[in-house]
């Protein structure tokens, strides 16, 4: 299941560290990386439960990046619709994105993600280490620290935060 989502996974941490990028050079951009791709990773896993999620996105694509990139600032004079080298954000998974940037600015989600994972047949395909989404060091939030800040990403939490809560904790409202 993890191979049929990793155009998406791929896609959504690419874009999320495009638009927040890392601050420091080339070992804060694997830092930021990591940390994109561990949260983009586990919100995959959470949207797409089973391996027929996984096949449908995967034959129906996840629908892009445009509003993202709207939401964001990313398409200003239209540059990223016309970039030659912009085909990755077809893969783009709106949602997942959300959730991802929800899962790096409140820890209190990542632990309700990662126990519905554990529930789930996702860490069973294979092993997942995510302790640099869980407990970043002081060096991983130097190098994510836009990637990381809650009102940076905000907007982009704010689409599709309501899903994660009711995902994570059914029946109950989001607390602002």
């Amino acid at each position: 299941m993890l191979a049929a989502l990793s155009p998406v996974i791929a896609a959504t941490a690419h874009w999320l560290t495009c638009a927040y990028p890392a601050s420091g050079g080339a070992l804060a951009s694997a830092l930021c990386e990591a940390q994109a791709r561990q949260a983009v990773t586990v919100a995959a896993w959470l949207r797409y439960p089973t391996a027929m999620d996984a096949a449908l996105v995967q034959m129906a694509g996840p629908g892009g990046s445009a509003r993202l990139d709207w939401i964001s600032g990313a398409d200003a004079a239209g540059e990223a619709a016309h970039d030659e080298d912009s085909a990755w954000r077809t893969w783009v998974d709106e949602v997942v994105a959300s959730w991802a940037a929800c899962l790096l600015t409140d820890p209190e989600l990542v632990d309700l993600a990662l126990a519905a994972l554990a529930e789930g047949g996702h860490t069973t395909d294979a092993p997942a280490e995510f302790r640099r989404l869980v407990a970043p060091d002081e060096r991983d939030r130097q190098a994510a620290a836009l990637l990381r800040h809650p009102d940076l990403l905000a907007p982009v939490a704010g689409l599709h935060q309501s899903q994660l809560v009711n995902r994570l904790r059914p029946g109950r409202a989001l607390i602002a």
